[in-house]
């Protein structure tokens, strides 16, 4: 085999190797990463105290305060 030959495996051989280490922790940051939540996010108009509710609900009454909210929109 000639130089540029066992140069360019070589460089190959690198690169997936790095590649499939790459690979191999992105799926364990999936794995054992935090799953986002399907909850909505609300914001007192009255208190401004922040909470969730459940994906459904489309008004949310205050914990601390009583008063129906709508969901924040981002």
């Amino acid at each position: 085999m000639n130089t540029p030959s066992l140069i360019a495996i070589y460089v190959m051989l690198t690169l997936s190797g790095l590649l499939a280490l790459w690979a191999l922790s992105e799926l364990r940051r999936r794995r054992f990463g935090p799953s986002h939540t399907q909850d909505r996010i609300f914001r007192c108009k009255n208190c401004g105290y922040v909470y969730t509710d459940d994906p459904d609900v489309d008004r949310s009454r205050c914990s601390q305060c009583g008063k129906l909210n709508e969901p924040i929109e981002f």
